[in-house]
């Protein structure tokens, strides 16, 4: 089984979607009153032009994602997957762990924009957990 999934399964855990302005502005109230998105704010630029802004702000996530628990259907897919004969194997544009924490396993999981939960340097380095 192929699981690919995007915002949709975040959204149904209680997290908020960052494609629209609504979303991000509904949970970080101070990017609404300067105008900011959720594009501005991934910038790296934001961690050398205003630090504590950055890390305030990618902390905060991080904390959300980490005290939010996944729905019933993190469950479902996770039994269906494991009913067949090859297992499943999950793709997914998520980068808040939810797979992780909903019981499916690192080495079936594919982050294609990475996780909130590890870190990197810009010029490489080694990755470290958050």
């Amino acid at each position: 089984l192929l699981i690919t999934a995007g915002a949709g399964m975040g959204v149904d855990s209680g997290l908020p979607d960052f494609r629209g302005t609504e979303g991000l502005w509904k949970a970080y109230p101070p990017l609404a009153h300067l105008g900011l998105s959720f594009a501005d704010m991934a910038s790296p630029d934001w961690f050398q032009r205003d630090p504590t802004f950055a890390w305030g702000f990618y902390g905060h996530r991080l904390l959300l994602y980490r005290r939010t628990v996944p729905h019933g259907g993190f469950q479902i897919l996770r039994e269906w997957g494991e009913a067949m004969p090859d297992g499943h194997f999950v793709f997914t544009s998520n980068v808040d762990g939810q797979f992780q924490v909903a019981g499916f396993r690192d080495d079936r999981i594919v982050e294609c924009h990475g996780s909130i939960h590890f870190l990197q340097g810009l010029r490489g380095g080694p990755i470290q957990s958050a």
